[in-house]
């Protein structure tokens, strides 16, 4: 667990392979009113994750931020069962095993209003995304719409056409953007570039995204550069 400001934690998880590719994972934690946690993309619960879980308060929002985002769900809803689930409808309809609360769309449920805004990026018909906002550390918290893969990194682990094709996508440090077979189904541009001015509206200070190096300052410019695609 590595404290980024007051109550906001990241968490670094296991690598998995996503279709042969292999991809790290990462949880948010943030903690609200009454020690209660909000647990973003939960990633594989080990016994020393969850005793500095329980360490912080009590998770009380268990969020998927997309439908790839949902693996370990389950486990954390087992260890915390008081847990509410939280996703987009994509996710809910994936998960029918699970039992969640309503989709999540552009508004933020009364349970973290004021401490956690959110916007609904729902421009391609493949998959849509939340994406985050925690106002005090001035953080966005985004899965798939930014991947920011290190040169060290995808060395170490991808093969060398893997390498080859990660740099045209745009989804190495210097661009940061969301895969290229993802951005190709935004069809709808004009909800796209709302979603996006939302976004930048908020200003982010630091940037945490769930594969890739984060952003600690110039969030917004990060941003700026991450989205150029849309146009």
């Amino acid at each position: 667990m590595e404290k980024l400001a007051d109550n906001i934690w990241v968490a670094e998880g296991d690598i998995v392979d996503f279709h042969g590719f292999p991809y790290p994972t990462r949880c948010v934690i943030v903690r609200l009113a009454d020690d209660e946690l909000w647990c973003w993309s939960p990633i594989a619960l080990t016994p020393a994750l969850k005793s500095a879980i329980d360490g912080l308060g009590q998770p009380k929002h268990l969020v998927s931020p997309n439908k790839i985002h949902h693996l370990y769900l389950q486990d954390w809803k087992e260890a915390w069962p008081e847990a509410k689930l939280w996703g987009p409808a994509s996710t809910i309809h994936k998960r029918s095993d699970l039992t969640f609360e309503a989709p999540l769309e552009d508004e933020p449920p009364a349970s973290w209003q004021g401490a956690i805004d959110q916007v609904w990026f729902n421009g391609s018909p493949v998959m849509d995304e939340i994406v985050f906002f925690h106002r005090p550390s001035q953080t966005a918290i985004l899965a798939d719409l930014s991947e920011n893969f290190s040169e060290s990194f995808i060395r170490q682990y991808w093969k060398g056409w893997q390498r080859w094709i990660a740099r045209p996508w745009g989804i190495t440090e210097g661009k940061g953007h969301a895969p290229l077979e993802w951005r190709l189904s935004f069809i709808r541009r004009k909800a796209t570039r709302a979603a996006r001015d939302r976004l930048f509206a908020w200003k982010p200070r630091r940037v945490i995204m769930a594969h890739g190096e984060i952003q600690l300052e110039n969030g917004l410019a990060f941003l700026k550069r991450a989205f150029a695609w849309i146009g």
